[in-house]
Formats: structure tokens, C-alpha cells, sequence
């Protein structure tokens, strides 16, 4: 395999959107051993790779569906797309994604035999909605639910799905850590989606940002991140305290990332702020693990 396939491979990957499904894993397992003392390795490795096998095809099928519906043109501010580019053909794309989901499906059979049907319930809308992204025929990326879906499947199917995975039960604090992780997800997409808003309003694809203008995907973004933020004070209710600490590093890094969709016009510019926010989203983790281990 040439060098050059082997880079648009891992372009296409996108690797830096991987904190966004190892985080979800990450913290929940964190949460599990937290709550029941006990911690199991070997479902945590095959927990993991499923979910970054699924982000991975997910981006894949990203590259090569939308450029197959001009949905990524020259006028692109952020990061190369493959396809569009002409650095891979969209069979190939469309094959290793499929491969990718392949490995989750391996994964998946692992997590089936220690907890049953629970796994394909949390398991086959996944696989599913990493081509249903932006594919099949209610596209979400296309319809504005993009900030939705990422709340709902990287943050409480993805922290609670570990939760279970590690401990049998489905905990009321899982949710609570879903829902903080899902919205500093959501803060990647919303980023994203106000960077490209022009070119995404010529090509059709009607994310928030295109529906209902930039002071309104501004707004969106402050309230991901203050929500974040706020949301961590029911650790405090659930007899949690120390977990709340792990606010903190979200409260410094999101008043950077508000300050500069504020002040910055969208365009590369954007993308330094992406990257704060996947430096936002590993930092939460670290800092919930931290203080799970200073209050245990």
C-alpha cells in the first residue's frame, strides 16, 4: 500500500474527532468502578475499540457521501476531505468504513456475551446511524439534528452503554455524566457547523447553523458549554461532590471557545477552536477521573 493512500486513510479517519468516542468510554468506566468498586479490563478494551471503530466508519462515511453530494467544495475551510479531493475513490472510502464497522460488530459480539440484549439495542442503532449520519434517506447531519444526535449516542447512549457494560445496572449518575459529555461533544459539532455555514447553505445541507443564522449557532455554543458546566452541579444532589470539580477545566477552556465564536469571523480561524474544544472534552475527563479517585 502506497504512502499516499496510507495518509489519505488517515485523514479520512479524522483522529482528532476521537476523543469524542473515547471519552464517553473513558469517563464511564471511571463511573462503574466509582460506584461498584469493581473494574473489568477486557470488556473496557472491546467497550472501547466498538466505539472508536464506529467513530471511524462514521467519518468515512462522512468523506464519501458528502462528496458525493457536492456537499464539500473547493470553498472548504476546514481539514482536506479525501474524496472531494481526489486523494481516494468513494468505493474504497465506502470499504473501509464498512470495515470499520466490522470491528465493532466484533466488538459488539464480545459485550453480547457478558450482557445480552442490551447490547444489540444500544448496538444496531449505532451501526446504523454511522452510515445515517449523513446517508439512507433522513440524512441528520442534513436536517439539523446533527447537535442532537451527538448529545444522544456520544454522550448518554455511549456513558450509560459503558456504565452497564461494567456493572449490570443502568445508574441515574450515568446519566448525568452522559448528558455533560454529550454536550462538549456537541460543541465540536456546533463549531463545525458554524465554520461551514456558507458553504453548507449552497449545497443544501440545513444544519442549525443554516436554518436559523450565526447569532443563533453562537448562542448554541455558549449553552453547550455553560450547560456543561451547570449540569455538573447535580453531582452535588446525588451525593457526588467531588465529582463537580470536573467542571472546572470546562469553565476556563469554554469562556475561550465563546470568546472566539464571538469575536473571530468564521473560517480557519474556527478550527484552533475545534481543536480547544477536543482539548476541553480530554481534560473533563481527566479531571472527573482525578476527583473520582480523590473522593473514593
Amino acid at each position: 500500500m502506497s504512502t499516499s493512500i496510507l495518509k489519505a486513510g488517515f485523514l479520512a479517519a479524522r483522529p482528532k474527532t476521537l476523543p469524542a468516542a473515547i471519552v464517553p468510554v473513558w469517563a464511564g468506566c471511571v463511573l462503574a468502578w466509582k460506584l461498584s468498586g469493581h473494574f473489568n479490563i477486557a470488556l473496557a478494551v472491546c467497550t472501547l475499540g466498538g466505539a472508536i471503530a464506529i467513530q471511524i466508519a462514521t467519518n468515512f462515511f462522512n468523506d464519501a457521501i458528502d462528496a458525493r453530494k457536492g456537499a464539500d467544495t473547493d470553498r472548504r475551510l476546514g481539514p482536506t476531505r479525501v474524496t472531494a479531493a481526489g486523494m481516494m475513490k468513494p468505493a474504497a472510502v465506502m470499504l473501509l468504513a464498512n470495515g470499520f464497522l466490522g470491528i465493532a460488530i466484533a466488538c459488539g459480539v464480545v459485550l453480547y456475551q457478558a450482557r445480552g440484549w442490551p447490547i444489540i439495542a444500544i448496538g444496531l442503532p449505532s451501526l446504523f446511524l454511522a452510515y445515517g449520519y449523513t446517508g439512507g434517506p433522513f440524512p441528520l447531519a442534513y436536517r439539523g439534528m446533527g447537535e442532537l444526535f451527538v448529545i444522544g449516542f456520544f454522550g448518554l447512549v455511549a456513558v450509560t452503554g459503558t456504565v452497564f457494560i461494567q456493572t449490570g445496572e443502568w445508574p441515574r449518575e450515568a446519566l448525568l455524566l452522559g448528558l455533560q459529555i454529550g454536550l462538549l461533544s456537541a460543541i465540536l459539532i456546533s463549531i463545525n457547523n458554524l465554520r461551514d455555514r456558507e458553504e453548507d447553505t449552497l449545497t443544501g445541507k440545513r444544519t442549525l447553523a443554516v436554518r436559523f443564522g450565526p447569532k443563533f449557532a453562537v448562542a448554541t455554543i455558549w449553552l453547550e458549554v455553560k450547560f456543561a458546566v451547570f449540569v455538573g452541579l447535580g453531582w452535588i444532589a446525588l451525593g457526588q461532590p467531588a465529582l463537580a470539580i470536573a467542571g472546572a477545566p470546562v469553565f476556563l477552556i469554554g469562556l475561550r471557545i465563546s470568546w472566539g465564536v464571538l469575536t473571530f469571523p468564521p473560517g480557519p480561524a474556527f478550527n484552533r477552536l475545534l481543536a480547544l474544544g477536543g482539548v476541553q472534552l480530554i481534560l473533563f475527563a481527566a479531571a472527573f477521573h482525578f476527583a473520582a479517585m480523590m473522593g473514593h
